[in-house]
């Protein structure tokens, strides 16, 4: 029973931990977007976000907004699944296939 107890603390104090430690400030933000005060916007020509599909410079469109996740690519779960659109539209990979959607919002 004591062992139960102690395990319990440990997995409890590790997921603690995990959830204290700082992650990296930039990692998959809005590109060009300030949502401080100033509220500032940027937009992007499709030629230029497709410059930026490679494992060290990747950006993706997720619903008409430009997320630069270079930072993320080495953590990714599906591993180089992340790169099949880089520089380009990622909303069905990131969302699947929603047209079904359509026919209940209209």
């Amino acid at each position: 029973m004591e062992i139960i107890i102690i395990i319990s603390l440990v997995i409890l104090l590790a997921l603690g931990a995990l959830f204290a430690i700082p992650k990296s400030q930039n990692k998959g933000k809005s590109k060009g977007t300030d949502l401080g005060a100033g509220m500032t916007s940027r937009s992007f020509t499709k030629e230029e976000i497709s410059k930026h599909n490679t494992r060290k410079d990747c950006w993706i469109v997720i619903k008409d907004k430009v997320y630069d996740v270079t930072p993320y690519v080495e953590e990714h779960p599906g591993g180089d699944a992340i790169l099949n659109n880089a520089g380009g539209d990622s909303t069905e990979g990131f969302f699947g296939s929603v047209t079904y959607i359509a026919s209940y919002t209209s």
